[in-house]
């Protein structure tokens, strides 16, 4: 499916200086080039597309990707050492408010004014990830006065718990939205119009939310998991129906194809590949690329967090990249896949809250994550028969953190998340570190904050704790 091409409306909405009034910053944030009334299809493609880079992007690539230890780096070592200006962790925050959300309530107010409620719906889905990406990077985020940031254009900020409350009730109400026999939708580059494949993502995303906040909250998620069984919801059910955005060719290549094209400081993690190779995972040779010189191993990982002179001595030539898999302009970015839908089951079923079997399901999300990558059903059989691959009924959160870990590759931030809820894999700090033998828990605030909304940063530093690294958030509970 090819992308159109669109202006990103009020773009600078959030960049602009904030002591203006209103009216000043509404003209102020007219572009003479953009049209005055965007059409809902280019407004769905482009938030679609300026979200998932984010996902995908810089902050993915040269952070999270880091922390989790699927990615080092060779060159340039220092996002590998914790090493960050208050700018460097900025491009998920400014691309999510001012590309995304934005697109989004006004794409909500055109749905409103052609009466098509699946449009809405839609907005209401990528709206609630783009928020949920923020607070699960950053902590407290703007949030209820952000969607009306036409009328609030310094937005307080919402704790934690809020924003996920919050979301929890616009996943709810955007799965009402979404009518199988409503209107149709165009400009859909993840699921093509298909309606019922939309209410299964909101609802995946209802369960992805639940199981944040279980160890906080679990009564909560017993009321949300209570409410999707009630409306008859079902959830991502095979990987033909994954939520993920199939790039094509430059300039709309996928973001990671787009760095390795002129950049070549990253490699895969020494970490992971030694957690492949003691697995005999066959998913080793689509995450990683062979070393280009021969070496006595084919993949050879990068510990995390070398002096820039200790990881220039491994070679570049003698360490592997990621796989081609993930480097073709055309890779798959994934937003929500079917092995994770299989793991939040079974994790819901190991903490008594369904009557489903725990071990079949962690089996059956396994076997999908590995089907995604094409590997074959007998090495799927051999890998899942491994006693150190069995799921271990004693301390779930190990196994499902473990594997979990490994079904998402790529997806940074996720996997992120997920390591501080589970507290699995256990990973060692990075080698040369800038934290005092911590790993980073959290995003800092972009800079900008503070000058532009500082009254209300402010108050989320206060209230949270300090703007640092090492300062968990609320759903981080161990």
């Amino acid at each position: 499916m090819k992308f159109k091409y669109i202006p990103i409306l009020f773009s600078a909405i959030l960049a602009t200086s904030f002591t203006s009034c209103k009216k000043e910053l509404a003209d102020i944030n007219k572009n003479p080039n953009e049209a005055e009334n965007p059409l809902p299809d280019y407004l769905l493609t482009g938030a679609i597309k300026s979200t998932t880079d984010a996902y995908w992007g810089t902050n993915n690539i040269n952070s999270s990707l880091l922390f989790v230890q699927h990615w080092a780096k060779i060159q340039y070592t220092d996002p590998d050492r914790y090493i960050f200006s208050n700018t460097d962790l900025q491009d998920l925050w400014n691309s999510g408010y001012t590309k995304g959300i934005t697109n989004l309530n006004k794409l909500i107010e055109l749905a409103d004014a052609q009466q098509n409620t699946n449009y809405r719906g839609a907005a209401k889905v990528l709206r609630s990830w783009t928020f949920l990406l923020l607070t699960d990077a950053y902590g407290d985020i703007p949030y209820s006065q952000a969607i009306q940031i036409k009328q609030f254009v310094t937005p307080k900020y919402d704790t934690q718990k809020d924003v996920y409350f919050g979301l929890l009730d616009d996943l709810k109400s955007a799965q009402a939205d979404l009518a199988l026999n409503g209107k149709a939708i165009a400009g859909d580059i993840i699921y093509g119009g298909k309606i019922d494949r939309w209410k299964k993502f909101a609802n995946a995303l209802r369960l992805r939310i639940a199981l944040r906040i279980a160890d906080r909250e679990p009564e909560k998620t017993k009321a949300v998991l209570a409410e999707i069984a009630a409306e008859g919801g079902a959830y991502i059910s095979s990987n033909a129906e994954i939520a993920q955005l199939v790039y094509v060719t430059s300039p709309n290549q996928n973001p990671i194809s787009n760095t390795f094209d002129t950049r070549n400081d990253h490699r895969i993690s020494k970490t992971i590949v030694d957690k492949l190779k003691s697995l005999s995972d066959p998913r080793l040779p689509i995450f990683a690329s062979p070393t280009k010189d021969v070496t006595p191993e084919v993949y050879i990982g990068v510990p995390n967090g070398l002096l820039t002179s200790d990881a220039n001595s491994l070679g570049l030539n003698k360490t592997s990249k990621p796989g081609t898999y993930f480097l073709a302009p055309s890779a798959p970015a994934v937003i929500l896949s079917y092995a994770e839908v299989l793991f939040d089951r079974a994790e819901i079923a190991a903490r008594g809250l369904s009557n489903e079997d725990p071990a079949a399901l962690y089996k059956q999300a396994i076997e999908e994550s590995l089907r995604q990558y094409g590997v074959t059903e007998g090495e799927i059989n051999t890998y899942t028969s491994l006693p150190a691959v069995k799921y271990n009924a004693g301390n779930f959160k190990k196994s499902i953190g473990e594997q979990k870990w490994i079904a998402l590759f790529g997806q940074g931030l996720e996997a992120f998340a997920e390591w501080r809820r589970l507290d699995y894999p256990e990973l060692a700090p990075a080698v040369a570190g800038t934290l005092g033998g911590k790993l980073p828990v959290r995003f800092i605030y972009p800079g900008r904050e503070q000058s532009l909304n500082g009254e209300n940063y402010k108050a989320a530093v206060a209230k949270q704790g300090a703007d640092l690294l090492t300062t968990k958030l609320w759903f981080d509970v161990k």
